[in-house]
């Protein structure tokens, strides 16, 4: 059931690369159409996240979230590689990059947020035997 999520991005983020350029709205004022790129790939990062949290958490290192993001790299590559074949639309590095932005910042926040509540816990832990 934890894959449900991450299958559901999935399958979105290829419906949306399905689709034809003319068909798509105009995104590109001010590079935001790389601010939905990121969006959409800190979202696929998430969903991830949740349908692997169990073993992210029992090894306690990066190397969980480091598959994640090697996961996310992987998936924008096919992503872009199926975009060279839909009509009006492209591979781009910069978009790659884009996907590969968003899902290490989302993942950044929540190394940083759940190591802020571990260390937080242990000092309350620690406050209670004294």
């Amino acid at each position: 059931m934890r894959f449900l999520p991450l299958l559901g991005v999935m399958i979105l983020l290829f419906l949306l690369s399905h689709t034809p350029g003319r068909s798509l709205p105009e995104a590109t004022f001010f590079g935001l159409d790389k601010l939905w790129h990121a969006l959409a790939y800190a979202a696929l990062a998430a969903a991830a996240l949740w349908a692997w949290l169990p073993q992210v958490i029992k090894r306690r290192s990066g190397q969980g979230l480091g598959a994640i993001l090697l996961f996310c790299l992987l998936y924008g590559i096919s992503d872009e590689f199926h975009q060279s074949f839909i009509p009006d639309r492209n591979a781009s590095p910069a978009d790659m990059g884009a996907d590969v932005l968003g899902a290490a910042l989302f993942l950044w926040c929540w190394w940083f947020y759940s190591a802020r509540k571990v260390h937080r816990k242990s000092r309350t832990d620690k406050a209670d035997y004294q």
